[in-house]
């Protein structure tokens, strides 16, 4: 879901962009930082957990699992910030 509505940013950025000659610093951080964190929570962090569960590592397991929670929050937090740097 969160990756659905990232995506539907991504594609209103690049809308905005064919409009306008230059990217705001700003607009970048946050794209590059959601490109990192969905990165993150879509390609990588699910391998962590399953590594620590076949480990029989449940404190490892609760840790990734936090942290997948946090990247979370993180990922609403600069939507939250792109869609105020979009619209004003």
């Amino acid at each position: 879901m969160v990756l659905d509505r990232t995506l539907k940013y991504y594609f209103h950025f690049q809308y905005l962009m064919s409009q306008e000659t230059e990217l705001p610093n700003t607009m970048y951080d946050i794209l590059h930082a959601m490109g990192k964190d969905a990165g993150f929570l879509y390609e990588t962090i699910d391998t962590y957990i399953k590594d620590a569960q076949n480990a029989n590592k449940s404190d490892l397991v609760d840790i990734w699992q936090t942290i997948k929670k946090d990247r979370l929050k993180h990922l609403h937090l600069l939507k939250d910030a792109l869609e105020k740097e979009i619209h004003g």
